[in-house]
């Protein structure tokens, strides 16, 4: 089961990398279009039709799908002020709890986000750029960055109440 979680993880992140070097090509093929037209090399406008949109999807979907592979590699922001100074029992409940936590408002946002793409598929709603696209398509990347987020906020309780210890206690006596 470990290794199936952390491939989910590593495949999540993985998409969301490609997604970023995909942003990265289309504005730089955007960028080379615009220059060829601005010279007069050609009497067309090249444009790369809703170019803007889909780089705004491909952003949305990078971003969620990395959340979970960020979280279980330690890359989100941590704030140990108070960690610090609780004892070691009290240190492992507030972990505890502030996963429960993260993974209940991590459950209600793929919830609601469910809601939201099911509700764009059976109504057809569509994006109103140039290339019209069913909006339940990006939608259902948000959707599975935040399910992969939830599960890892799952799995990192789990992993603490099994082994005792806070996770980022290493961190937290270097500092």
């Amino acid at each position: 089961m470990r290794k199936l979680l952390d491939g989910i993880y590593d495949v999540s992140g993985l998409i969301s990398a490609l997604l970023i070097a995909g942003i990265c090509l289309l504005v730089t093929t955007q960028v080379m279009l615009n220059l060829i037209t601005k010279t007069g090399l050609t009497d067309m406008n090249l444009t790369i039709p809703s170019y803007a949109d889909f780089a705004g999807y491909m952003l949305a979907a990078s971003s969620f799908l990395a959340l979970a592979y960020t979280l279980v590699r330690g890359g989100h922001i941590r704030v140990n002020l108070v960690l610090r100074v609780l004892p070691a029992k009290l240190r492992l409940a507030a972990e505890v709890v502030a996963h429960m936590l993260g993974a209940g408002v991590a459950g209600y946002a793929t919830f609601y986000m469910y809601r939201l793409t099911l509700e764009s598929y059976e109504f057809g709603d569509m994006s109103s750029g140039i290339v019209a696209i069913p909006l339940y398509i990006p939608q259902s990347t948000l959707l599975t960055g935040l399910v992969v987020l939830t599960v890892a906020m799952i799995d990192l309780t789990v992993q603490i109440i099994r082994s005792g210890e806070p996770v980022g206690v290493e961190q937290m006596n270097t500092e």
